[in-house]
């Protein structure tokens, strides 16, 4: 049946309605992503040009990083250059100080930090009596770390070599809370040491540190016990200091000791020595370490009754440990003793075990719980025997002098004997061990 024009129209504009429609949503979608399409090029417009900026500035910081990695060759250049002029200027300075026509007792180093009042001090107690005597002991300060005012004060000495140490690696401790001053001063040491046995190439070295005086014969001890030093194997090192060295404890200026346990605070030792010590030296508590007996094994050391050197350093590392008890009281001595007209053969290790022997054989013994108290009212030489280290302790307590003990060792210790005077008296208190009459060969 045939349709109406008027069925066509309408089919037609429904036909062309939908066309419409099909073309204004093709062209809403379009437009859609056509903005989308804008929106994801700006996007990538802003992302390269970020890249971009982020290229430049690590361009820039390749640059700074090589104009640094530059600097640094350059710095290291002139640090290495500056390093072998000081090393230069600090040979040139030792040969001046040291004569020609004279061979060197031995070198004297002051170990120095961060204390320039006391360093003038112990300087110019040493200036009183070195100078006469410079050529034989030239005198190095040694200064670790960059304390200005040290630094300072130790150049304006012309007639003495300046040496700095300079570590800035951070200390590890073996324990937490430790002081790092024990290690840094163990470190400088070694590298004293080497500098002066090594790089200076001197026989002997006296150590001293900077809060020390001297006394009179300072020099003319140390240049009679260099030869006792070098004749006698069996000896490690000589030092100037007693530990019971008190005014109260001490009676004769020109008594000397072998003694197993190492006294230290101001004492010289050979590079033969050194040079065995060196390679293995201890990284903090290096006194301590000497003490061991693993370390000095049979060696011994050569130690005067009166002290040659005093100790003022109540504020320094140990923090006043013992200081008025111990270190404020010792007396120096103020005789002066012509060391190298006197005898000393008696200090060999066979002549002393015999000649101390003997004496301390000699001495009237003393029993019982009251001993010390028969030792007050005694006239001779007395010895009284401890059982163990507490018995020690407790005797060395109501006598006045040093407990501790080291390895074993007491204070002073030669073959487990402890020996002072009393009351500043000829009188001698032996305090021995249950064996020492046995080494002693008693």
């Amino acid at each position: 049946m045939a349709r109406s024009p008027c069925d066509l129209r309408l089919l037609l504009l429904a036909a062309a309605a939908a066309f419409i429609y099909i073309q204004v949503r093709l062209f809403v979608t379009q437009s859609h992503y056509a903005d989308r399409l804008a929106e994801a090029e700006k996007s990538e417009n802003q992302c390269t040009s970020q890249l971009k900026s982020l290229i430049d500035q690590v361009s820039i910081q390749q640059e700074k990083i090589v104009a640094l990695e530059e600097m640094k060759m350059r710095q290291d250049e002139e640090r290495a250059h500056l390093k072998i002029l000081i090393q230069d200027l600090e040979k040139r300075s030792a040969q001046k100080l040291v004569n020609k026509n004279v061979v060197p007792v031995s070198a004297v180093v002051i170990m120095a930090c961060n204390r320039p009042d006391y360093l003038e001090r112990t300087v110019e107690s040493i200036l009183k009596y070195q100078t006469s005597v410079a050529s034989k002991f030239p005198l190095f300060i040694s200064q670790d770390g960059t304390n200005g005012a040290v630094k300072k004060k130790a150049l304006d000495y012309k007639q003495i070599t300046y040496m700095q140490h300079v570590d800035l690696e951070p200390v590890r401790t073996e324990r937490p809370g430790e002081l790092t001053a024990y290690y840094k001063i163990a470190k400088h040491y070694k590298w004293a040491l080497d500098e002066l046995f090594i790089k200076h190439n001197f026989a002997r070295v006296i150590i001293l540190e900077d809060d020390m005086e001297i006394a009179p014969d300072f020099f003319d001890y140390f240049e009679a016990a260099a030869k006792l030093l070098d004749s006698d194997k069996t000896i490690m090192a000589v030092s100037s200091w007693n530990d019971n060295g008190q005014k109260q404890f001490v009676n004769d200026p020109k008594a000397l000791y072998r003694s197993d346990f190492f006294p230290g605070l101001g004492w010289m030792l050979t590079k033969s020595t050194w040079m065995e010590l060196s390679p293995k030296w201890h990284f903090t508590y290096w006194d301590d370490w000497v003490r061991l007996k693993e370390v000095h094994g049979n060696q011994q050391f050569i130690r005067p009754e009166i002290c040659r050197t005093y100790n003022f350093g109540k504020h320094g590392s140990s923090l006043g440990q013992f200081y008025e008890q111990y270190l404020e009281p010792i007396k120096l001595n103020d005789v002066h003793i012509d060391w190298n007209s006197e005898d000393l053969s008696y200090l060999g290790e066979d002549n002393f075990v015999t000649k101390f022997g003997k004496e301390v054989a000699s001495a009237i013994p003393l029993h019982g719980s009251d001993a010390v108290l028969k030792a007050h009212n005694m006239a001779a030489d007395v010895r009284i025997q401890y059982s163990d280290q507490e018995d020690f302790e407790r005797i060395a307590r109501q006598f006045g002098i040093f407990e501790e003990w080291k390895d074993g060792i007491p204070r002073t210790a030669y073959k487990g004997v402890v020996v002072f005077r009393y009351n500043s008296s000829p009188r001698r208190i032996f305090l021995v061990s249950p064996d020492s009459l046995h080494q002693l060969g008693v």
